[in-house]
């Protein structure tokens, strides 16, 4: 099985997105992460929704999680409203990681030996350099458990 076999379409932002909508893209569709394109369409990056949380989740909290107790429910719910006016190029790692992208001929493996040393849930699934679609984490696991 190659990897244009398992490639289906998928959400992408680019480094304006504001970060409440790329949130939202996350929730409203259940995604992994999502992939970040420059103006012509070539992906940049992924974007994991754990990079998302980084960004809304206070500094403090994640230093000492003994302080997020302190905060009461009523705002502790409210969380991802720090995401307000910020954007996806601020979720960003400050560390560029290697871009989890595969062309339609990879085969099963070569994709999650992508996504174990990316350590990405989402892979780019590129054609000429544009992209053409994505594999998730979990359609990759599925489709080899059935084979």
């Amino acid at each position: 099985m190659r990897t244009r076999d398992l490639a289906v379409e998928y959400p992408t932002v680019t480094m304006d997105t504001p970060a409440i909508e790329a949130a939202r893209l996350l929730a409203e569709q259940d995604l992994p992460g999502l992939i970040l394109v420059d103006g012509d369409g070539r992906p940049l990056t992924i974007l994991p929704g754990t990079q998302v949380l980084r960004l809304a989740v206070p500094g403090y909290c994640q230093d000492d999680p003994a302080l997020a107790r302190v905060v009461d429910e009523a705002h502790a719910d409210r969380f991802l409203h720090r995401l307000d006016g910020k954007t996806v190029r601020q979720c960003l790692p400050e560390q560029p990681r290697e871009l989890p992208v595969a062309d339609t001929t990879a085969t099963v493996l070569e994709l999650a030996a992508l996504m174990a040393r990316t350590r990405s849930p989402v892979v780019a699934v590129v054609e000429n350099e544009r992209l053409v679609g994505a594999v998730t984490l979990q359609s990759l696991m599925d489709r080899a458990l059935e084979l």
